[in-house]
This record gives C-alpha cells, sequence and structure tokens, in this order.
C-alpha cells in the first residue's frame, strides 16, 4: 500500500516553497516587448541563451520595475558587465542589428 495516497501527496513531509518565492505571471502584458525580443534572439541563434543575455536582463529589470518578482541586484542573477557579454551574432552572420534596433528603424 502506498503512503501517500493517489491524491493526498506525501502525507507527514512539509511542502518546500520555491527558492526565490513567488513568479507571478504577466497577465497584462506589461513586459511582453522585451519577453519577445528576448524569444526572437533565442530563436535567431538556434536556442543559445548565452547569446540572449542582455535580452534576458531587459526581461527580469522589466519584471522588477512592475513587481512581477523581487527586485535583486542583477550580479545576484548571473549577470555582471554587459560589456563582458558576446554579442558577434548580431555583428557577423545574418543579423545586422539587434532586434529591438531593427524595430526602430521600421518607425
Amino acid at each position: 500500500m502506498s503512503a501517500g495516497g493517489a491524491f493526498g501527496g506525501n502525507r507527514g513531509v512539509r511542502p518546500v516553497p520555491p527558492e526565490k518565492g513567488v513568479f507571478p505571471l504577466d497577465h497584462l502584458h506589461e513586459c511582453d516587448l522585451e519577453k519577445k525580443d528576448y524569444l526572437a534572439c533565442l530563436k535567431s541563434s538556434g536556442s543559445q541563451s548565452e547569446k540572449c543575455r542582455q535580452f534576458s536582463k531587459k526581461y527580469l529589470e522589466c519584471r522588477m520595475e512592475r513587481n512581477l518578482m523581487a527586485k535583486q541586484d542583477m550580479s545576484e542573477l548571473g549577470f555582471r558587465n554587459l560589456d563582458e557579454v558576446d554579442t558577434a551574432p548580431y555583428k557577423k552572420g545574418k543579423l545586422e542589428t539587434l532586434p529591438n534596433e531593427a524595430k526602430e528603424k521600421k518607425k
């Protein structure tokens, strides 16, 4: 016989909250532009997230500004100087501009 039951979970063991706390959904789509830029970068870089760190940072900053996540120093989230980030895929190869710059040029 199982200790937890089909719907009761593991009885007697206390649940552990997530390490970083609650991460609410962006129901009002306040950070959609930043999210779309990041996803476009991931798509164009073959899902290599290290090449899209500047977009990831902008997305997290947007979420912090709008209280969609706890405010933290970016160094605690794995970001250091953005100058150290490799932006070579945008200088060479297919993309000549960053996704935001391309949108601004169309306006």
